[in-house]
């Protein structure tokens, strides 16, 4: 059985009985270690760490990466607006989204940054706001990901500008007297460093060619491992192999680069975990499988369904009795034969047993890893169940309600 180092039994159970399952847990401390070691990413001539906040964008904890001084990274203008009214300036914010917002004029004139992702947005861009400022995202060709569905580069990929349309890119702006200031690439969320350098120094090579270009926006994609023995980017290292490069650069082009990250899973994953019970244990006979059934499931983590994503696993027990450990498969609550959390490791369609203590009906089962792309990414309402609530373990060790539990008459509020 794994452990969930912020949640032990007594604080799950002390949740659990105020605010019921499931419920999501945050804890305040493990998303400021993870923003310092963003923070102190190594950098040659300045540099800005933003938050991808589709990872999680609670506004609980967009005020404590605000507070820490992160920017934001934001896919939508509605996250545009989520993250204006947890207190972020216009100016610390990029809007890097596959679609224009409905009041994108508005957003631009407040002095949010724009990414444009395509061609057709630049033209749009220029349209409206001749002869102003902005960033692009530029496709250099290579992606990194542990599936297809996390890779967000190369040929397969439709996020943002493909290199070698950039002659075209310089074309629109010249037309609309546009200043390309910053230049942003992702590849995705691969744990490989060797090729999130190799993507970096690709990037830079298109940068060359962007002459008004004052900064350089790496994406995210830092691997945080979920896993016990999984393993995590080591910033500091990257860093090190990417100070170099920019430094070269500048000697080569006369231009010192700023530097943008927008990691979004590194910050929040290990920060969360979803609390749910037991409420059924059943079997498929002698030589069959023994499964777990809890009251969450896709409805609030689809990562396992959706690409056979591993998250850590502890079951507490609801008395002091010994129990013997067995092999156990975790079913969530919706009738979907898809809502198994615990798919087999690099096979979606498997499925793969974890050991935990016999577990009996009212048992606790907290799913760990769950801060990222889980309460911000899950099958919502599916079967007409209701967002599950959101709890935060603030560094004095207080557990404050963030997000009350959705309300059926909430689920029903917008039919006619």
């Amino acid at each position: 059985m794994e452990t969930i180092p912020f949640l032990d039994a007594d604080r799950a159970r002390a949740i659990a009985n105020e605010h019921g399952t499931p419920v999501f847990v945050y804890d305040q401390s493990t998303i400021e270690a993870q923003a310092d070691k963003v923070l102190a990413f190594p950098h040659a001539y300045g540099y800005t760490a933003r938050y991808a906040m589709k990872a999680l964008p609670c506004g609980a904890v967009l005020r404590i990466l605000h507070a820490k001084g992160i920017h934001i990274d934001a896919s939508s203008g509605f996250e545009v607006e989520r993250a204006l009214r947890a207190g972020f300036p216009a100016q610390h914010i990029m809007l890097t989204a596959q679609e224009l917002a409905p009041n994108f004029d508005a957003l631009v004139q407040k002095g949010v940054i724009f990414n444009a992702c395509s061609l057709h947005q630049l033209r749009v861009f220029g349209e409206r706001f001749p002869g102003t400022e902005l960033c692009v995202r530029i496709n250099p060709g290579l992606g990194s990901g542990h599936s297809n569905r996390t890779n967000v580069g190369g040929p397969s990929s439709s996020f943002g500008i493909w290199h070698e349309h950039l002659g075209e890119v310089l074309e629109i702006a010249r037309h609309y007297s546009l200043t390309i200031r910053g230049m942003h690439t992702h590849i995705g969320s691969g744990s490989d460093p060797e090729v999130w350098v190799h993507c970096a120094q690709m990037a830079l090579d298109i940068a060359a060619k962007l002459p008004d270009a004052q900064l350089l926006s790496l994406g995210g994609g830092h691997k945080v491992g979920r896993m016990p023995g999984e393993p995590s980017a080591d910033l500091q290292a990257i860093g090190a192999r990417i100070v170099p490069m920019f430094k070269s650069f500048a000697k080569e082009h006369g231009r010192e680069l700023r530097l943008e990250l927008e990691p979004g899973t590194f910050y929040v994953a290990n920060a969360g975990a979803l609390l749910t019970r037991v409420m059924d244990v059943v079997d498929t006979g002698a030589d069959g499988r023994r499964f777990i059934k809890i009251d969450g499931g896709m409805t609030e983590i689809l990562r396992p369904s959706l690409y056979g994503a591993q998250h850590p696993m502890a079951l507490y027990p609801g008395d002091t009795d010994a129990r013997p450990e067995q092999d156990y498969l975790i079913a969530g609550h919706c009738c979907e034969s898809g809502d198994i959390l615990t798919p087999e490791p690099g096979n979606p369609e498997g499925l793969h047993p974890r050991r935990l203590p016999e577990a009996r009906v009212g048992d606790l089962l907290v799913i760990g890893g769950a801060g990222a792309y889980c309460a911000a990414m899950s099958a919502k309402n599916y079967n007409s169940f209701p967002e599950a609530p959101e709890v935060l373990i603030g560094r004095d060790g207080a557990m404050n309600l963030v997000r009350r539990r959705q309300t059926l008459e909430q689920v029903l509020e917008n039919e006619l």
